[in-house]
């Protein structure tokens, strides 16, 4: 894990400083704070497959299993030798086993590339990552934005997202969506940027993925 920010960080910063009064005080606020990447794309996919459609603690604690049983290091070669009776014993459903299983195979025998993702734009690299098993629009858009470091994602399809542009402009909550497009177009190039700041508004502690 990297706590160094993404390059475009500081400059992000003083853009949306004048474009937005709201995210001029968020980033007043949160000063000493900034995204934390990890450059590991299979364990980022691993986790957000096992994460879905449950509450963080109880990913948490599939996780911290699931990393035993891969003896503490979650790589493609060792989550292919795990059994499927092993990752039950995990926590992990059928469909999350097979997702995860699949994802190995693909690493090992490069039916999948990851580099491929570095030539691609943002809609294309979204498409090709939701081609996995398990991986839909929103956890594509979470490892371009926390293990790519792509600078211009907005995850509308994120409840902690819409939650905090509810609660920061003062709107009903789901967010109109014609208001959530002019707020892409006002953040834009450095949607990702403001994205971790409304995060960070209504969590304690900075998100990590």
């Amino acid at each position: 894990m990297s706590k160094t920010p993404p390059a475009y960080w500081n400059k992000a910063k003083k853009y949306l400083v004048k474009k937005d009064k709201v995210m001029k005080n968020l980033i007043k606020k949160y000063i000493n704070s900034n995204l934390t990447t990890r450059k590991n794309v299979f364990f980022s996919l691993c986790k957000s497959i096992i994460s879905q459609q449950i509450s963080v603690a109880a990913a948490s604690s599939v996780f911290i299993k699931f990393k035993l049983a891969c003896k503490g290091n979650i790589n493609p070669k060792n989550v292919n030798l795990i059994t499927n009776a092993k990752l039950k014993k995990c926590g992990l459903s059928r469909q999350k086993i097979k997702g995860i299983k699949e994802l190995s195979k693909k690493f090992i025998d490069k039916s999948f590339n990851p580099k491929l993702i570095q030539k691609m734009n943002d809609e294309e690299a979204i498409l090709y990552l939701s081609k996995l098993r398990q991986i839909g629009r929103w956890s594509a858009e979470m490892i371009l934005l926390f293990t790519y470091n792509r600078s211009n994602i907005w995850p509308v399809q994120d409840i902690g997202l819409l939650r905090a542009i509810s609660n920061n402009y003062k709107k009903k909550y789901l967010p109109p969506k014609n208001f959530l497009k002019k707020l892409k177009i006002k953040f834009s190039p450095y949607c990702s940027v403001a994205t971790w700041y409304l995060w960070r508004s209504i969590d304690n502690e900075p998100i990590q993925y």
